[in-house]
């Protein structure tokens, strides 16, 4: 995380939403000789206290849960380059501004008997987003087809002990020089812009 704490956020209940609107992550867990990294669609639950995932059975992270162990899922939002022209003020330097969200616990496997409730309770908050489309279900599929591919993936859940975030923003900013940055963003580099914009224009509370 940043180490400039009025970037931290002190209330996670905005932490917990963003993460569960984004739905996808990166898992990371120590490794030999470096840092195991996966890229995965993950379930916060709403009070924040474990995540639901699914891993290929031949991920190494997969391979390497023969007991839980510590790991760290990194959630990132929209970001930019800032340049200091940007602000309309002297002696500024350029910068990134980002949203970003550390989840830190243990990782465990789950019995593969859970794999169905697994990808039920996954794909139905996902589908449940997509109304008017009619949701789909694991009932939809071949029952041998279904059974082949669940041989192929592992349940997992993470026990969440920590919650860390970062919405760099600008806020260290007057108000009329960080606006004047937002507005540019707009026309500069970096991924969902307008969202960038936007919360720079009126960070949340933190």
């Amino acid at each position: 995380m940043h180490p400039n704490p009025n970037f931290h956020s002190q209330d996670h209940a905005k932490d917990i939403a963003f993460v569960r609107d984004r739905a996808f992550g990166t898992l990371l867990m120590n490794g030999d000789p470096v840092p195991m990294v996966a890229h995965v669609p993950i379930l916060l639950s709403e009070d924040g206290r474990e995540v639901l995932i699914h891993l290929v059975r031949s991920n190494p992270i997969a391979r390497a849960l023969k007991a839980p162990l510590p790991a760290r899922i990194a959630v990132t939002g929209p970001d930019a380059y800032v340049s200091p022209d940007w602000y309309g003020v002297a002696d500024q330097v350029p910068t990134w501004n980002y949203v970003a969200v550390q989840i830190t616990g243990v990782l465990e496997l789950l019995p593969h008997g859970k794999m169905r409730e697994v990808l039920d309770t996954q794909s139905a908050f996902f589908e449940t987003r997509l109304a008017p489309k009619r949701p789909w279900t694991t009932d939809k599929m071949t029952p041998e087809v279904l059974e082949k591919m669940m041989r192929m993936i592992v349940p997992c859940r993470m026990v969440v002990e920590d919650i860390a975030a970062t919405w760099k923003l600008g806020q260290n900013k007057p108000d009329e020089v960080r606006e004047s940055a937002a507005a540019s963003v707009l026309g500069g580099i970096g991924t969902e812009l307008e969202a960038l914009a936007a919360l720079m224009a009126d960070p949340p509370v933190l």
